[in-house]
């Protein structure tokens, strides 16, 4: 997927606008990051493709860690990049759908299912990424905040940005609220639309059989997926027949496609 980048330059003020509006929100102090596992966290992440990853606080978007991969995908260097580097190789068209989608988590999560469970939820979206190449390319964009200051108010957060080009070429703009921790997610969700259609979604998918599109996204074999989940090669099989039945796709990679645009999982 290639397009002109164009000389028109996104609007970065129209996301950062969003933080701005809402201090209540977002720590006005500076914290110390409290010990977390970063590759567990990042691991809980589905990544199907060239992606990297880096945390950020939320109280100065000052960048605390970049995964060295920023380098292969945007060509920027990954011990001097800022926030807004990064944020400048959204598409400008793009660049308003992304600060209402992050406008409208934050209002599902401030009148439906509470500031205090962000941390349990993954904010989930795609939008078209300039690559090193100067082209662009469908990115999905997931979130997790990692700390919340004494206050309860978001100050450290983990992006991960996974480059999808392979798998979709339209995007739904649509935001999911994926749940980490027994929570309950929300899937496709127009941004800008009325909180009440913002309802908790049944899986569509066991945990056995996203464990199955885990594996099957990082190329493993139904055999290999057998002997890592001690099940029979049989049994995978099934499990991969009935996950294609139930997401009404044709192969893996179309399945690894809508589950992705779509935020299944």
């Amino acid at each position: 997927m290639t397009e002109d980048s164009g000389s028109d330059k996104p609007q970065t003020e129209l996301l950062t606008g969003v933080w701005e509006k809402r201090p209540e929100l977002f720590t006005r102090r500076k914290t110390e990051l409290t010990q977390f596992k970063l590759d567990e966290l990042v691991s809980r992440v589905f990544s199907d493709g060239p992606h990297y990853h880096y945390v950020f606080d939320l109280f100065d978007l000052s960048l605390l860690y970049v995964s060295p991969e920023v380098e292969n995908i945007h060509g920027l260097d990954a011990e001097s990049v800022t926030f807004q580097d990064i944020l400048q190789q959204i598409h400008p068209e793009d660049m308003d759908f992304v600060s209402r989608a992050e406008a409208t988590a934050i209002r599902i999560f401030q009148q439906r299912i509470g500031i205090g469970k962000i941390t349990d939820y993954k904010i989930s979206y795609c939008f078209r990424f300039r690559v090193k190449d100067g082209s662009y390319h469908l990115f999905n964009h997931q979130a997790i905040v990692l700390s919340t200051d004494a206050t309860g108010a978001i100050a450290k957060a983990l992006n991960v940005h996974t480059d999808i080009s392979h798998l979709a070429a339209e995007n739904n703009y649509q935001l999911s609220l994926i749940g980490m921790n027994g929570e309950p997610s929300y899937l496709n969700i127009e941004v800008d639309g009325q909180l009440e259609a913002a309802q908790p979604s049944h899986p569509l998918f066991s945990k056995r059989e996203v464990s199955v599109i885990r594996l099957v996204s990082q190329g493993l074999t139904s055999a290999e997926i057998a002997e890592r989940l001690k099940l029979s090669e049989f049994t995978i099989k099934n499990h991969r027949k009935r996950i294609l039945k139930k997401a009404d796709c044709q192969n893996m990679n179309q399945l690894l496609g809508s589950c992705i645009v779509d935020g299944l999982i």
